[in-house]
């Protein structure tokens, strides 16, 4: 089994995880409601993507409140 021959401090473990850290995720405007959604992803508040109609936003907020 392989063992370390030299302590490795912990500035220089910092040094090694440097590139590690989470990255602040980018945004794109919505070309329908200008909201900010993810890159490649469906918006959420109108349920467009590239334009065209991927989730039909309505259906599900009548369906919610049929259900109460």
């Amino acid at each position: 089994m392989a063992v370390p021959k030299q302590h490795r401090s912990k500035s220089r473990q910092g040094q090694r995880r440097m590139h590690l850290h989470a990255k602040q995720p980018s945004f794109v405007v919505c070309s329908k409601c200008k909201k900010e959604v993810l890159p490649h992803a469906v918006c959420l508040s109108c349920g467009f993507y590239q334009g065209r109609e991927a989730i039909n936003v309505l259906k599900k907020i009548d369906k919610k409140k049929k259900a109460q």
